[in-house]
Formats: structure tokens, C-alpha cells, sequence
């Protein structure tokens, strides 16, 4: 199943560029660590992942996870090229009971 309106999909410049690119992130920084060495994709590469991100919503199944007391989870894990080089992303989504559209809950290489 596709991501519920995924064209509405919102992702916080803060998740990217504050936590999964951050190498000084007290938890993000290992996410930051993997994303260079694996992809050598860094803060000043955030649009590239944005934008794959963007994109895989509208074209990937999502996966239906929890739901908690905040709203649905979905994930969708796609590969993601850079430079010649390929990993898989694993993505996590949610659309908050308050809420109609998906918001990014965090991402990071598998």
C-alpha cells in the first residue's frame, strides 16, 4: 500500500539536518556516521536525501508498524544512490490521529 497522502508529505529540516546528519548528535551521530561512510552524504547533502525521501512516499509501498497514542507508523526502506555508491534507507513514517497527512519520524542507513 502507498503511503496515505503521501503528496502532503512534511519532513522537519531539524530530523535531517538536527538528528540523521548531525555528527554531533549525542543519538544521532552514528546515523550521521553511517550516511558519510556509506553514501558520503552529509548536512551539505541534505536536499539530496529530502528529496528522495519526497519521492519514495509517492512511489514505494509503506509498510503498516505501530500504532501508539500519537497516530500510525509506516515504514518504507528503498535504496538510495549517491556518488556510485548504494545503500538502503529505512524510513520511518507517521500520520498523527490529529493529523491526515504523513510526517518523518526519523531515517537511517540499514
Amino acid at each position: 500500500m502507498k503511503l496515505p497522502n503521501s503528496d502532503n508529505a512534511i519532513i522537519d529540516d531539524n530530523k535531517l539536518l538536527g538528528y540523521s546528519l548531525n555528527p554531533n548528535h549525542p543519538d544521532g551521530q552514528h546515523k550521521a556516521r553511517v550516511f558519510k561512510s556509506a553514501l558520503n552524504l552529509d548536512s551539505n547533502n541534505v536536499q539530496i536525501l529530502k528529496n528522495a525521501l519526497l519521492e519514495v512516499v509517492k512511489t514505494y509501498d509503506a509498510i503498516p508498524d505501530k500504532t501508539n497514542q500519537y497516530g500510525q507508523k509506516y515504514v518504507i526502506d528503498f535504496p538510495l544512490t549517491h556518488q556510485n555508491k548504494v545503500a538502503i534507507i529505512h524510513s520511518v513514517w507517521i500520520i498523527r490521529k490529529d493529523e491526515k497527512f504523513p510526517r518523518l519520524v526519523t531515517c537511517y542507513v540499514l
